[in-house]
Order: structure tokens, then C-alpha cells, then sequence
């Protein structure tokens, strides 16, 4: 990267925009101006704007031949950033951009400050040449480490909508190895409280004639969770909509689940869990006890519980709805519990996304990759939950959601860094995408 690309990317790192900290609120602010000078200096509109409790950074930037006919592309990445703790492990200050070898180092710099400029700069690239077909609409927040739902509520509210959503917060599956993920799971988060009594009982009195609270929730439980098969229930299977033969020839390519499975030190949770690693992950529901209370916890002690709670979560396929999945979650929690047993049950969640694979958005963005990088991206998933995804989708946004982060970029970790070549090359594809997107409407 030369100097004067250097020295812009390295003014977006110093700022210590990190939004898990109150501290650092006016931080997050500025680094929001920061993306809306950009905008305006490469000849957009745009503006610190608040939404909510937050601000986004909203901008525009018209098509190079006129706005009238050409589609809308909404761009999507976000300004704020980790904690960078703790500092002594980091090899250089993390608010400062610092080039060593065929790494970038910051904070920030892959996740996802370092994708953002990439963006920017394609779209000065296309502006500056007079090539930009498509009009660009600019979505930047300020509190997606925080899991904030600002952006997902202004799309849900926007009327203007767009023809296609571009979001470069991800990554490649490993160097030279590009990826779309067309799809998020959705989350439904449970808290379950059991009352079996009005006050604790002596176990040696009363066992095996009293209910006992922890045994009722286990029971509960067990309702929910996999079976011997790995799947889940048939009421939490409703609605899935299954990978395409394509998407299961491009996880075919992937490393191996029992690597995968290997790396994190995990053990299977059954006998077909490594082979199913990927279908399961980012096709089909799950659902994790997070935590159980109940008794005396680190204290050897013979009373028989009345009063225990758990926290348990369902990750959503792709097809599947919130409301659906959750009222036939309590339902099988309720029909568990034993006669006598008071169950309390509190749940909210977001849905999952889907994009086709089929969609004309991602048709042309695997173009666009071929044509920039000479490798076709492979079409894949995501097991965790993005709640922009499924704000998109439902409004009927097709997204491209992609990046050039590497699994050894240390996201979130000290020592963040992202792969040098892949600033320019990243521009490259970036401008092929935008480029390619304009045959939208054609």
C-alpha cells in the first residue's frame, strides 16, 4: 500500500472508537464524521444522523450517468471497534496503524474499519473515472460490537429500500479462497424458572415423596434438545429451508468437520456430528443450555430445591420464523413438566436470513469475484446471527455479504491484523462488484 493510502487508512484507525465503552462515546462519533467527509469528499452527501439512541452515518452518491435508471446498492459496515484488551499483548500500539511484513496491524484494521475504507475507496475509484452504474446508498453504525439493532431498525423503517445490499464484514475461508454467505441463523433466547413448593425441603424427609424443582427443569430440558441424531424435535424443525446442491458442492470443498470440530479442542456430539458439521451449523436449529441455577451450588448440602431457572438458547435455521420456533419450544417445555410444577417462561429473539443462491445480486457478485480475484467465491453460510440480515431480507433486499478478513487475522483478538495485498486487491473486487451490480435492472 503506498503512503498516501497508508496515512488516510491510519487516521480511520487512531480513533479509538470503541462503543463497549462509555468512555469512548464521543470516539464513536468521530469516527462516524470521519466516514461522512469521505463520502462528501468523493463527491457524496452525507451526514452523522441520530437514529434511535445512536447515529448512523447515512450518505449518497449518485450514479456517474445519471440516477434516474440505474439500481440502488445499500452498503453496510460499521465504524466502532473491540476493546483493545488486554494491552500487553499487543506488538504495537492497536490505535496505530503499524505495516509489518505482509501484515497490517490495528485495531479494527479487518473488523471491519479496514473493509470499510476498502469500499470507500472502490467507490472513489468508479466516481473519479466516471463508471459508477449503480447509485450507492452508505448505512454505517457505530455499535455493531455491541450488538446493537439500530441498523436493523432503520432498514425496517426506510422506504426508499434498494435493489441489492452489499455488507463487506466478513471474511475468506482462507488465503485466496473467496466467500459469499448467503445466509445467518436466527436466535430465540429462553429463560425458564421452575417453583415446585414453598420453601426448600430436608432431602432425607421428603425425597422421593416431594417435587424437587432442578429434576422438573431437567425434564424441561430435555424436551428441547437434540436427540441421539443430533436434530432437534420435529415442532423446531418446521420451516427449514434446505442448502441447494450447490451450496452443498461448495462445502464439500471446506476443511473437514472433524478438523474443524479438532481445532477448538471440541469433542463430537455424536457419531455423524463431524461428517454433518457444516449442513448442521448453518442449516439446521440448535439448541445450547446456557446455564442452569438451582440448589447450592460448590456446597455439599442434602435439601431438595423448589426454586431453579435456566437459560437456553435455539439458533434458527434459515427459513424458519421466531414466533413459530418459540411458542412450539414453551409449548414442549410446558407438556414436560410434571403435574404440580409452576413454569415460568420468558423468550424474544431475531429471525434468520436467506439470500437464493439463484438471486441476480449473487449471480453478479461471484462474477465480479472471478473477474477481480480469478477464483470463483464459494457460496456459503453462517452459523451465527446478524440481525441486518433478516432486516434486509424481509424487506426483499437481496445482500452480498462477503469480505477479505482471514480466520488469522486475530478478529477481536490483540494483535489484529489483515493481509496486506488484500487492501488492493479487495478494491479491485470491491469496484468489480459495484460495477457488475449495475446490470441490475438490465
Amino acid at each position: 500500500m503506498d503512503e498516501a493510502w497508508r496515512a488516510e487508512l491510519a487516521e480511520l484507525i487512531a480513533i479509538p472508537s470503541v462503543s463497549a465503552d462509555p468512555a469512548h462515546r464521543e470516539d464513536v462519533k468521530r469516527a462516524g464524521e470521519w466516514v461522512c467527509e469521505f463520502i462528501r469528499r468523493i463527491g457524496g452527501t452525507a451526514e452523522l444522523t441520530p437514529f434511535g439512541e445512536r447515529e448512523l452515518a447515512l450518505g449518497e452518491i449518485p450514479a456517474s450517468n445519471g440516477a434516474g435508471k440505474a439500481p440502488t446498492v445499500l452498503v453496510y459496515n460499521h465504524f466502532d471497534v473491540q476493546p483493545p484488551a488486554p494491552l500487553e499483548l499487543w506488538e504495537s500500539d492497536p490505535f496505530e496503524l503499524d505495516v509489518r511484513g505482509e501484515w497490517a496491524y490495528g485495531r479494527g484494521v479487518a473488523d471491519d474499519k479496514g473493509q470499510l475504507w476498502i469500499i470507500l475507496r472502490a467507490a472513489q475509484r468508479l466516481v473519479e473515472s466516471g463508471a459508477l452504474p449503480v447509485n450507492l446508498r452508505f448505512a454505517f453504525d457505530g455499535e455493531e460490537e455491541i450488538g446493537g439493532r439500530t441498523i436493523a431498525d432503520f432498514v425496517a423503517q426506510d422506504e426508499r429500500g434498494a435493489d441489492a445490499a452489499v455488507i463487506f464484514d466478513g471474511g475468506m475461508l482462507r488465503r485466496d479462497v473467496p466467500t459469499i454467505e448467503l445466509a445467518t441463523r436466527g436466535l430465540v433466547g429462553f429463560d425458564v424458572q421452575v417453583c415446585t413448593g414453598a420453601r426448600d425441603l430436608h432431602s432425607g424427609m421428603y425425597g422421593g415423596v416431594a417435587l424437587n424443582a432442578i429434576h422438573a427443569l431437567m425434564h424441561c430440558l430435555e424436551a428441547v434438545l437434540p436427540g441421539p441424531d443430533g436434530r432437534l424435535p420435529e415442532p423446531l424443525r418446521k420451516g427449514i429451508a434446505p442448502p441447494t446442491a450447490e451450496e452443498l458442492e461448495a462445502w464439500s470443498e471446506l476443511p473437514s468437520g472433524a478438523e474443524a470440530l479438532s481445532e477448538q479442542g471440541a469433542r463430537p456430539l455424536d457419531g455423524k456430528a463431524a461428517e454433518e458439521f457444516y449442513v448442521r451449523t448453518w442449516a439446521e436449529p440448535s439448541a445450547d443450555v446456557n446455564g442452569i441455577l438451582g440448589g447450592k451450588p460448590g456446597v455439599r448440602n442434602t435439601t431438595l430445591s423448589v426454586a431453579a431457572n435456566a437459560e437456553f438458547s435455539i439458533r434458527i435455521a434459515p427459513g424458519q420464523n421466531v414466533e413459530t420456533i418459540g411458542a412450539a419450544a414453551e409449548r414442549l417445555l410446558r407438556e414436560a413438566a410434571p403435574a404440580g410444577a409452576e413454569l415460568e417462561i420468558i423468550w424474544s429473539g431475531s429471525n434468520p436470513g436467506l439470500v437464493r443462491a439463484e438471486a441476480p445480486a449473487v449471480r453478479l457478485a461471484a462474477d465480479a469475484f472471478e473477474q477481480a480475484l480469478g477464483v470463483r467465491p464459494l457460496l456459503t453460510r453462517v452459523g451465527g446471527s446478524i440481525p441486518l440480515m433478516p432486516a434486509l431480507t424481509e424487506k426483499g433486499i437481496d445482500t452480498v455479504l462477503t469480505g477479505f478478513a482471514l480466520p488469522e487475522s486475530n478478529i477481536h483478538s490483540p494483535n489484529e491484523r489483515f493481509l496486506v495485498p488484500y487492501f488492493a486487491a479487495g478494491i479491485d473486487t470491491a469496484a468489480a462488484l459495484f460495477s457488475a451490480l449495475g446490470g441490475l435492472n438490465g
